[in-house]
């Protein structure tokens, strides 16, 4: 591993906009480099702007039907009808769509090819994270899914095990579908329970094809779940599970929706365990990948009070230099804050929170409580194709 942490950005990315009643506001991607920047983050980084994926790459994971679906309606929206999930309430069609998802995909994928070929530590690509796109159809807020791009541009160079962590509220599923019969990538999701929230899968017993099973792994929390259960999930799970798959690389996504703010999500979970989950997730790239790490945004609809800190945060921690989260948020930052949104800025890097948990291994488990039901459901499915014991 050599060279500084990239960070994948270009101005454009922020033009990927479903419109101004869209959840999914392009200003949470301003504003977080905007925060980036006042931190003076962007010093401690390599910043890079890479080229939008090419059709050879996009086929790497999307059928060539989809593609051009894409092209289609990026060129003539009113065209479009909700045929491949293009032009519907979650992905409504807008012109320069195939531009800007391509644009996105190819930060993803070439800051996967610079951690690969040593010429970067990690790479960060915030406005990637784009989980729900499947190999046919537009998902969730995701036309292209930079994420399994990403890992499929990694197994075409040599990459024998890519492990894949997503903590975004939603699973993961775009991912999960792109490898489910690939023994090669371990995708790893934890997100609020399928009975409460969309897409409606992840439940523990997905855990892969024949030949591929235990390569799965679903962690469906109950819905409320706040922070001291989140980290006991995480750390219940996704540790054990990378030492015995020992990846060659880590790639993480980080949605930031999680987080008790969130206007269409059902967990209670605080910036400051994100943070948390976000420094685990630096250290076992370090533990078991030989540090090659990137790390994704992904969702996240408070966009002024949530994501901006979560994702300037984990920018920080990939470079090596993070923020104190009692900081005091930059005068500029709340400027640009209240100019952008019209909305007050929140004034620190911290909910405040000081994120505890009790550990699985050492406290054992509570037959009666949800959460370790949730723990143990995992396990219990998993953790046998590893010869582990639940």
């Amino acid at each position: 591993m050599s060279g500084r942490t990239q960070l994948m950005w270009d101005e454009a990315v922020t033009g990927y906009d479903f419109g101004s009643d869209h959840p999914m506001n392009p200003v949470r991607l301003a504003l977080t480099r905007g925060l980036i920047d006042a931190f003076g983050l962007d010093r401690a980084v390599d910043v890079v702007a890479a080229r939008a994926a090419g059709e050879s790459t996009l086929r790497l994971v999307h059928r060539d039907d989809y593609i051009a679906a894409v092209r289609a309606v990026s060129q003539d929206p009113g065209s479009a009808n909700g045929a491949y999930g293009l032009g519907t309430t979650d992905d409504p069609a807008f012109a320069g769509m195939h531009e800007v998802s391509a644009l996105i995909a190819g930060q993803s994928v070439a800051g996967a090819e610079a951690v690969w070929r040593g010429d970067a530590a990690h790479a960060v690509n915030f406005a990637g994270g784009l989980h729900h796109a499947m190999p046919g159809g537009a998902a969730g807020f995701c036309v292209y899914n930079d994420a399994a791009l990403a890992i499929a541009r990694l197994l075409e160079l040599g990459a024998e095990r890519v492990a894949y962590v997503d903590v975004d509220v939603h699973h993961g599923d775009g991912v999960q579908a792109a490898f489910w019969d690939d023994p090669r990538v371990m995708t790893v999701s934890l997100h609020e329970h399928p009975r409460t929230l969309f897409p409606g899968t992840g439940w523990p017993e997905e855990a892969g094809a024949e030949g591929a099973q235990g390569t799965a792994v679903n962690v469906a929390l109950p819905a409320g779940t706040g922070d001291a259960g989140w980290l006991r999930a995480f750390h219940a799970v996704v540790p054990e599970l990378l030492a015995v798959f020992r990846p060659q690389f880590l790639v993480t996504q980080h949605g930031a929706d999680t987080h008790f703010e969130d206007p269409l999500a059902h967990l209670a979970v605080s910036l400051d365990a994100q943070r948390a989950v976000q420094t685990a997730c630096h250290g076992l790239a370090h533990e078991h990948a030989q540090g090659r790490w990137l790390a994704l945004g992904g969702g996240g609809y408070a966009v002024v009070d949530v994501v901006p800190r979560s994702w300037t945060h984990l920018v920080a921690i990939a470079a090596d230099a993070p923020i104190a989260p009692e900081s005091e948020t930059p005068e500029e930052w709340r400027q640009l804050v209240y100019a952008r949104t019209r909305q007050m800025a929140p004034g620190r890097m911290t909910d405040g929170r000081k994120p505890e948990w009790q550990d699985f291994h050492e406290q054992g488990y509570d037959p009666a409580d949800r959460l370790d039901q949730a723990i143990l459901a995992t396990r219990r499915a998993v953790f046998p194709f590893h010869g582990l014991m639940p």
